[in-house]
């Protein structure tokens, strides 16, 4: 359990930050700026949960908390001595991925196949999904590139992947079934 008696610690007053196991690493490190990009992310899902009802908004929830178990697998780099720690750190789980890959499978069973791309828009809750896309996307990007040279725990990168594809397919079935997505139509201004 978390206890936050005091919000300020003065402990990054010099741009570094600690990580889940301890370590001190600056705030700009490739790892910080992945799990802060998810946190920004989550906060996007926070806003989209303004318009969204029913169903979508449980399972943004669900996604937000995901989001946070996303998070503090990000900020705990020693996956090798996870046995060692003194709690288990939380790691994102392939289930987690599953869960997703099912959610869209049902969104998409209801919507039309896309003849054309589609500009985010549409409905206000499609417009908040479509930013909470692309900043998963960013996540993703991030994760990758840390991945590069820092042990990175995969199923970080499936889920941002397939989060990402949740949202797509979310703002679609969030425009009427698709039915007021807006298409794209190549060189139109010209």
């Amino acid at each position: 359990m978390v206890v936050l008696n005091k919000i300020y610690t003065r402990t990054g007053d010099k741009g570094d930050t600690a990580l889940g196991n301890g370590d001190r690493v600056a705030k700009y490190s490739d790892r910080v700026t992945a799990y802060g990009t998810t946190d920004e992310l989550n906060s996007f899902v926070g806003v989209a949960r303004l318009v969204a009802e029913g169903e979508m908004d449980a399972a943004l929830s669900r996604i937000q908390n995901d989001l946070f178990d996303l998070g503090a697998d990000l900020c705990r780099p020693d996956m090798d001595n996870d046995a060692e720690a003194e709690y288990p750190p939380l790691r994102v789980t392939p289930e987690q991925v599953d869960r997703l890959e099912g959610e869209i499978d049902t969104m998409n069973g209801s919507l039309d196949p896309l003849r054309s791309f589609i500009l985010p828009g549409g409905t206000a809750l499609a417009a908040h999904l479509h930013v909470c896309r692309t900043v998963a996307r960013r996540a993703e990007r991030l994760s990758v590139e840390l991945s590069a040279h820092e042990a990175v725990n995969p199923s970080v990168v499936k889920y941002l992947n397939r989060l990402s594809d949740w949202f797509f397919v979310a703002a679609r079935a969030s425009n009427n079934g698709g039915k007021d997505d807006v298409l794209w139509v190549p060189g139109a201004n010209r």
